[in-house]
């Protein structure tokens, strides 16, 4: 049987994520212009990986409150569902909140985060058991390499950094 996810594993996965997010900007700032499309807007960019870091920091302020019931449904989540399958989810669902789609207010703290990742999943599709790992998988569900997909975007042409895989 997997150990429950606790509110310190939490913490670390979005610890890790904003420190991806931040190192990302930094790499980027570090990019000569010519690697950059000529429609590349950097303080758009810029803007978007700032709303995502003041959002992962609002929900770092509350993940002490998660109920073990969501803890527990986490660790489902995290030992029977492919760490890339919940990594899109939450992505989708980080960028929906950072770019307005869900106000902020309606999903303010980690534990309706969470729940409405955990809705979004055993909505889509039936997990089947992959480990028991769950602290493991779940640390997989982030990228730390290009962690918001910006350097998948048509528009700015920079691509990921050599020898980086996602």
């Amino acid at each position: 049987m997997a150990r429950r996810i606790m509110t310190s594993d939490v913490r670390d996965l979005l610890t890790c994520f904003a420190a991806a997010i931040e190192l990302d900007q930094v790499r980027v700032d570090a990019l000569p212009a010519r690697k950059f499309h000529h429609l590349y807007s950097g303080s758009l960019w810029r803007m978007w990986r700032r709303d995502h870091l003041e959002y992962v920091n609002l929900l770092l302020s509350t993940v002490d409150a998660i109920p073990p019931a969501i803890l527990d449904k986490l660790t489902w989540i995290a030992t029977n569902y492919e760490p890339e399958i919940v990594g899109e989810a939450a992505i989708d669902l980080f960028g929906g909140v950072a770019g307005g789609t869900y106000p902020r207010e309606d999903v303010a703290t980690a534990a309706v985060f969470f729940e409405w990742l955990i809705e979004h999943l055993t909505d889509k599709c039936d997990g089947q058991p992959i480990g028991e790992d769950a602290a493991a998988f779940m640390m997989r569900w982030l990228p730390v390499t290009d962690p918001l997909r910006i350097a998948q975007d048509p528009e700015c042409g920079y691509g990921l950094p050599s020898g980086c895989v996602n």
